[in-house]
């Protein structure tokens, strides 16, 4: 597999980045194996957050001493300066490192700005002036804010939603960053896990020469599957290009993409999960699903209040509660289904 530059920052990685998100759920041993194993095995790109509870600490355990070998990425979801400051001091400890080559604004719902009197902006100037950070950048579910993020001239590389189930618009937004030099980040290249065919999403990815796809890993065995990608990329034959129009087929239209941004939930219920049950009993091993815990985060839909604070926050403009209501019913009969 190639390696792609990000864009006008000149940094060059492989084509096959680790999203490290998913390891806040093992162990801190666990994540140490899989973060040096993916090094080793020619992963030299690591993005994670600071809201990704213990994500950081995790990599500045297993890769401080190695930190030459290979590109940083975090994110800060800060709304303040004050903030700001607080987010990247905290990161920088947590990594182990003085500075990650990439901090990102974490999904801000505005572009932010020299100027606009939330002081952000200005704060990621001071930061790469002190040499803490490297270069600018900002993550994104939603077009416009992304769009405008890249049209500034402000960033340096755009995160963003790309896999083979994007529209038009997504796909025109990876022509933008090319024109204007602007890195593109992929993420939910596997769509949240509603892709399953690894070997697909990352021979579609292969036709974007300036697109880094980054894989949420959390054991072993997807680590070695994107691993044996890197000698033998998956070519996008006959056979792939059908699961690619099938998946689209299926999953055209309004659906759950579980990027959370709807949590907190007042009924506690699991959004992200619930608001696409339907999907994941039809594209995944079902057992957990069906199991009597998956059946109580269920029937908290049950419980809605009726507040709309998932519609008002979903960056695709989804009717999260219909979603829910609709998935939720579907779920009772695939249960009574597979009861005996």
């Amino acid at each position: 597999m190639s390696n792609v530059t990000l864009g006008r920052t000149g940094l060059t990685v492989q084509k096959n980045g680790f999203g490290a998100l998913p390891i806040q759920r093992i162990s801190r041993d666990e994540a140490a194996r899989l973060l040096q194993k993916a090094l080793d095995g020619g992963m030299n790109f690591f993005d994670t957050a600071r809201a990704y509870s213990d994500s950081e600490e995790k990599i500045g355990y297993a890769l401080a001493d190695r930190r030459d070998r290979f590109v940083l990425a975090t994110k800060t979801a800060a709304k303040t300066a004050e903030e700001f400051w607080t987010d990247l001091h905290t990161s920088l400890n947590n990594l182990r490192t003085d500075h990650v080559d990439l901090l990102q604004f974490h999904n801000p719902s505005f572009c932010p700005k020299p100027g606009d009197g939330s002081g952000l902006y200005e704060a990621m100037l001071h930061a790469r002036e002190e040499g803490k950070i490297r270069w600018i950048s900002l993550t994104n579910h939603r077009l416009a804010v992304a769009r405008e993020a890249v049209e500034s001239g402000l960033y340096d590389t755009l995160q963003f939603p790309f896999n083979y189930l994007a529209t038009p618009e997504e796909i025109a937004l990876t022509q933008l960053c090319r024109e204007r030099n602007v890195g593109f980040i992929a993420m939910k290249a596997l769509s949240g896990g509603l892709i399953a065919s690894s070997a697909a999403a990352c021979a579609f990815q292969a036709q974007y020469e300036n697109v880094l796809p980054i894989w949420g890993i959390q054991r072993e065995k997807e680590l070695d599957e994107f691993l044996s990608y890197i000698a033998c990329p998956p070519a996008l034959t006959a056979e792939l290009e059908q699961v690619i129009s099938r998946d689209r087929a299926e999953l055209a239209g309004d659906f759950c993409r579980g990027c959370g941004y709807c949590l907190p939930c007042p009924a506690q219920i699991d959004i992200p999960n619930c608001a696409r049950m339907s999907l994941l009993l039809r594209r995944s091993p079902a057992a957990d699903h069906l199991s009597p815990e998956g059946q109580a985060k269920m029937a908290r839909i049950d419980g809605c209040v009726g507040c709309n604070h998932c519609a008002d926050h979903c960056p695709y403009g989804l009717n999260t509660p219909e979603l829910l209501r609709r998935n939720y019913a579907d779920y009772k009969t695939f249960l009574q289904q597979d009861r005996p």
